[in-house]
């Protein structure tokens, strides 16, 4: 796997459970307590001879990709480096997979955010630079001919440890701690648990589907209304999450709307049964839980 952040620990931790050696991979060996336990091998995405001795000596059959900073505010400030890491890496990966399948976890961003929701066959129109730096990795995995792009909407669940923890548990935390959440009211996204995401990554894999398919949650809703929810589930005021307009917020260069569906997931036998949760339910699930996964 290219990648040992906190998408790829759950990825990981899917596929060893269903009996696959996945070795997790990245410039500093990961500290996440979600990344315990799996293998691990030094790579950078901007070097090609890193990429050439990580495949060799994970002796990878099939590759995932969960590279590149994810910070959409910093990429945006860092175009540059957002593709030669996004677009740089994938384009590198692609010239040395020699015919290996290769799984590539992708983005809302490569969409404009006008319609309320969108589907394979939309036509993209990257809302900004991760947008497009994701779009171009896609492209580069794609012309290989054994690819598949996942793009995912909005990945949630807990992640105390992680360097920049995402907005469910940010948002759950602070409201347990009675301190107010300034958060969207016009930004809407269909979030999907990054369980889902892993099962649907194992899934995929065994399969020989390639080009492009959506994974999002089945409900849309703003930020707003979720971080209401979040304090209601804990016993705090829903009062503590004030709206703030996305163009005022770190939410200003992301589409309005980040929310996909699937025309192509019905069509694929292995995704049976792994129907993504609804985001207030598993929510309420993860805080009535209270920890993350060891």
């Amino acid at each position: 796997m290219v990648g040992a952040g906190y998408l790829a620990g759950h990825v990981g931790r899917r596929l060893a459970a269903l009996g696959h050696h996945p070795v997790l991979s990245s410039r500093h060996r990961p500290t996440t307590p979600g990344t315990r336990g799996l293998d691990w091998l030094p790579a950078d995405v901007v070097d090609p001879d890193s990429l050439t001795r990580l495949l060799a000596t994970a002796r990878a059959d099939t590759v995932v990709t969960v590279h590149g900073p994810s910070d959409i505010t910093w990429c945006e400030a860092n175009p540059a480096l957002a593709d030669a890491a996004h677009h740089g890496g994938a384009r590198r990966l692609a010239a040395l997979l020699d015919g290996r399948r290769a799984l590539m976890i992708s983005t809302d961003n490569v969409f404009p955010g006008h319609r309320t929701s969108y589907g394979e066959s939309d036509p993209t129109a990257p809302a900004n630079a991760y947008g497009r730096a994701k779009l171009a990795a896609e492209r580069a995995l794609l012309a290989t001919g054994n690819a598949l792009a996942l793009r995912v909407s909005l990945v949630y669940g807990w992640d105390r440890a992680g360097l920049r923890p995402n907005f469910f548990t940010t948002s759950a935390l602070r409201l347990a701690a009675g301190e107010p959440v300034a958060v969207p009211d016009d930004h809407w996204n269909t979030p999907v648990l990054a369980d889902d995401v892993a099962a649907w990554t194992a899934a995929l894999l065994t399969t020989e589907h390639t080009g492009v398919l959506h994974l999002g949650g089945p409900r849309r809703l703003s930020r707003l209304d979720w971080a209401r929810h979040l304090a209601r589930a804990q016993g705090a005021d829903p009062a503590l999450a004030r709206a703030a307009p996305r163009d005022d917020t770190a939410y200003a260069c992301r589409p309005r709307n980040a929310c996909l569906h699937s025309e192509r997931a019905a069509t694929v036998p292995e995704l049976r049964g792994l129907e993504p949760v609804d985001v207030l339910e598993a929510s309420t699930r993860l805080i009535a839980a209270g920890e993350e996964p060891p």
